[in-house]
C-alpha cells in the first residue's frame, strides 16, 4: 500500500511519529511485530529492503528491527521517529514522496542484548545485511582472515567467560545472535546479504561458519544444517540525504523529517535461495526470484558498479564531483563505454544488454540525483576486484589486451599515487604499496594477483598511468 506523506491539513510542521502520523491522517500507524532483523542500517537499505517490505505489507505482519553499523546516527534520528521516514523518488521531473513504515525499531549496532534477543525470537525468520563489501572483512574466498585485528578481538571476546560486550564486526555480531538463536531453539531462517558481491549468500555463508568454527565449532556445524543464506543483486542509486532535502520534505509535506532518504525511481532485486520460515511477497514490488542468480550479478556489478567505480576515478581528475557530470564528459563516457564493450563480451546475450546499457546512461545522467564520486571512490580495492578485475581476466584469457579494464585500473593507482586521501580498510596495504620499488605492480596485487604476473597487462596499465598523470600536467598548465 502506498502511503502518501501529507497531511490533510498542513498548519506549520509536525514532527513525524507514528501517533502523529495516524492522528492527522486516519491511517494505520501501529508498528508491525518484528519478524526481520537488519544489519547495517543506512540509506542504501533504507531505499530499497525496507522500501519493498512496506509496500508488499499489507497486513501489517513483517515488521524490520533494524541495527546500524560503526555508527547509532541513524538509529538516533529515526527513533524519535518511530522508525518512519520519507523516501523521496527523484526522477528528472520531479519528485515523489512516500511513507515507509516498515521499520519498527531502530537500534544502535552497539546494543548486543537487543540484537542477540530479536535474533534469537522464534518470530524472526530473516536477517538482511548491507555492510559494503569491505565490511564483511573477509578474505577473497570468502573465509575469515584471522590476522584482522578487528576478527581477533571479536573471537577473543566470545571467547571470554560470560556475554561477550559490543563486537566490532558485522559477522562477529551475526554469529553471536545465531548463537543466542541455537540455545532458545529458534529454528531455521534465512540470512539475505543485500551487498554488492558475486554469489553474496555462498559468500557470507563461508565466512560466518569459518568465523563461527573458530568460536564454537558445534555452533558452526548447527549454522550449517539449520540457516539458509540467499545470494542477491540488488540495484537502486541513493546518495546521501542533504539538509536541502530535509528542509524541502518539511516545505512540502508539512512534516519534519530528520532522516529523509533520495533515490531514484528505479529498483531491482533478484534473489536465489530458501526462506524456511517464510518472507514477505517481495515479488508483488517486482523482486525476481530464480535458481541462476550469477548472470543477474555479473551483468549489474560490472556494468552498473564498475561504470560507477571508473567514474569515481577519472571524473575527479577532470574536474567532475557527481556521476551526473562526469557522464555528460565524452572523456568519462568514452572510458564507460570501452568497459562495457569489454564486459558485455562476457555476459549473456538473453540480459538484453543493449537496453540495460541505455538504462543506465539515463540513470547516471539524472542531474537530480546528486551521487557524489567521493561516496563511490571509497573502499576501491575490494570493489575493484569484483567490478574490474574478472573482466580483465576474462579478457586476456580471451586472447585480447583488456584495454579498457587497464584504464580504469590506472585511473585509481593515478589518484593513489597522487596523494589523494580515500577511505578503504586497505589503508595500510596501499600505503605500502605505494611505497614499493614498482608501485604500480603492487597496487595491482592488492586488486588481482593473477592479474599482476601478467606482465603485458601491467605495462600496460602502468602506460596509462603515465598518460593520466601527463593528462593532468596538461590541465594545469592551461
Amino acid at each position: 500500500m502506498i502511503k502518501s506523506v501529507t497531511p490533510t491539513v498542513v498548519s506549520g510542521s509536525t514532527q513525524l511519529s507514528r501517533a502523529a502520523y495516524g492522528a492527522t491522517t486516519g491511517d494505520r500507524t501501529a508498528a508491525a511485530p518484528v519478524r526481520i532483523v537488519h544489519i547495517g542500517l543506512g540509506a542504501f537499505a533504507r531505499a530499497h529492503q525496507a522500501w519493498y517490505t512496506s509496500r508488499v505489507d499489507d497486513a501489517n505482519e513483517w515488521g524490520i528491527a533494524a541495527f546500524t553499523g560503526r555508527s547509532a546516527g541513524v538509529a538516533d534520528l529515526l527513533t524519535p521517529q518511530d522508525g518512519l521516514f520519507t523516501l523521496l523518488e527523484r526522477a528528472p521531473d520531479g519528485d515523489r514522496a512516500e511513507l515507509i513504515t516498515s521499520i519498527s525499531l531502530a537500534v544502535d549496532g552497539q546494543r548486543a542484548d537487543l540484537m542477540d534477543a530479536h535474533i534469537a525470537s522464534p518470530e524472526t525468520a530473516i536477517i538482511t545485511m548491507t555492510v559494503t563489501e569491505s565490511g564483511y572483512r573477509l578474505l577473497p574466498d570468502g573465509n575469515i582472515d584471522v590476522s584482522d585485528p578487528a576478527v581477533v578481538a571479536d573471537l577473543h571476546a566470545l571467547r571470554l567467560p560470560g556475554k561477550p560486550g559490543p563486537l566490532g564486526t558485522a559477522l562477529g555480531r551475526l554469529v553471536r545472535g545465531l548463537a543466542a538463536r541455537r540455545r532458545a531453539g529458534g529454528g531455521a531462517l534465512a540470512v539475505v546479504p543485500c551487498d554488492n558481491i558475486p554469489d553474496n549468500g555462498t559468500y557470507v555463508r563461508t565466512g560466518t561458519i569459518a568465523f563461527a568454527r573458530e568460536w564454537d565449532p558445534e555452533l558452526a556445524d548447527w549454522i550449517a544444517s539449520t540457516v539458509s543464506f540467499v545470494s542477491t543483486s540488488v540495484d537502486r542509486i541513493t546518495p546521501r540525504a542533504t539538509e536541502e532535502d530535509i528542509r524541502g520534505v518539511e516545505s512540502s509535506t508539512g512534516w519534519r523529517d530528520a532522516a529523509p532518504v533520495v533515490t531514484e525511481a528505479y529498483s531491482s532485486w533478484t534473489l536465489s535461495g530458501e526462506f524456511p520460515a517464510g518472507r514477505p511477497a517481495w515479488e508483488r514490488m517486482g523482486a525476481v526470484f530464480t535458481d541462476e542468480i550469477g548472470p543477474f550479478e555479473r551483468r549489474k556489478l560490472w556494468l552498473l558498479n564498475g561504470a560507477h567505480s571508473i567514474l569515481a576515478h577519472v571524473g575527479p581528475s577532470r574536474g567532475h564531483e557527481t556521476v551526473a557530470a562526469a557522464i555528460a564528459d565524452q572523456h568519462c563516457a568514452s572510458a564507460v563505454t570501452d568497459f562495457w564493450d569489454e564486459a558485455c563480451r562476457h555476459l549473456p546475450s538473453h540480459l538484453d544488454l543493449g537496453n540495460y546499457r541505455s538504462s543506465l546512461l539515463a540513470r547516471f545522467g539524472n542531474g537530480r540525483i546528486a551521487h557524489h564520486l567521493r561516496q563511490i571512490e571509497a573502499e576501491s580495492v575490494a570493489k575493484f576486484r569484483v567490478r574490474i578485475a574478472p573482466v580483465a581476466l576474462a579478457e586476456l584469457d580471451a586472447g585480447r589486451t583488456g584495454e579498457a579494464c587497464a584504464v580504469a585500473l590506472a585511473a585509481w593507482i593515478r589518484a593513489v599515487l597522487s596523494g589523494r586521501p580515500m577511505a578503504d580498510a586497505r589503508a595500510r596495504d596501499i600505503l605500502v604499496a605505494r611505497s614499493a620499488q614498482d608501485p604500480c605492480s603492487a597496487l595491482i596485487t592488492l586488486v588481482s594477483e593473477q592479474l599482476s604476473q601478467n606482465t603485458a597487462f601491467v605495462e600496460r596499465v602502468r602506460t596509462q598511468v603515465e598518460a593520466c598523470a601527463a593528462g593532468e600536467g596538461a590541465r594545469r598548465e592551461e
